[in-house]
């Protein structure tokens, strides 16, 4: 599988060129999605204050860096599997991605405002 991420042109004919650019513009939309994650990792390990939760800053800050290179893993995986089904002139594979990748960040707010509001409580 690793593989056909550093090689994905090895099968079929070469696509127009307009939609492998179109793929790796995607592709680089992830990476940057997933730089922004990692980066709101740190940011939250090094600048959040204590919270009111014990230890919240750091799971916040772990959930945030564990996603960013699950993001970064997934983006190269669909732009290879996309390359590769251009070139055999199949359907492009269907993604789920992005809505699981919504629900979290979606979850990931709502437990962020319950901690607010709890330390906003305690205050």
């Amino acid at each position: 599988m690793i593989k056909r991420w550093f090689d994905p042109q090895d099968v079929g004919e070469t696509p127009d060129y307009r939609f492998s650019l179109a793929n790796e513009r995607t592709f680089l939309a992830w990476i940057r999605t997933a730089l922004a994650l990692v980066a709101g990792g740190l940011a939250a390990a090094q600048f959040l204050p204590v919270l009111g939760v014990a230890h919240l800053r750091e799971v916040i800050a772990v959930a945030l860096l564990v996603l960013g290179g699950f993001v970064a893993l997934r983006a190269v995986d669909h732009w290879a599997r996309t390359e590769r089904a251009m070139r055999q002139k199949r359907d492009l594979p269907p993604s789920r991605f992005p809505a699981f990748l919504s629900i979290l960040v979606a979850i990931g707010a709502l437990l962020l405002v319950a901690a607010v509001l709890v330390q906003a409580a305690r205050a």
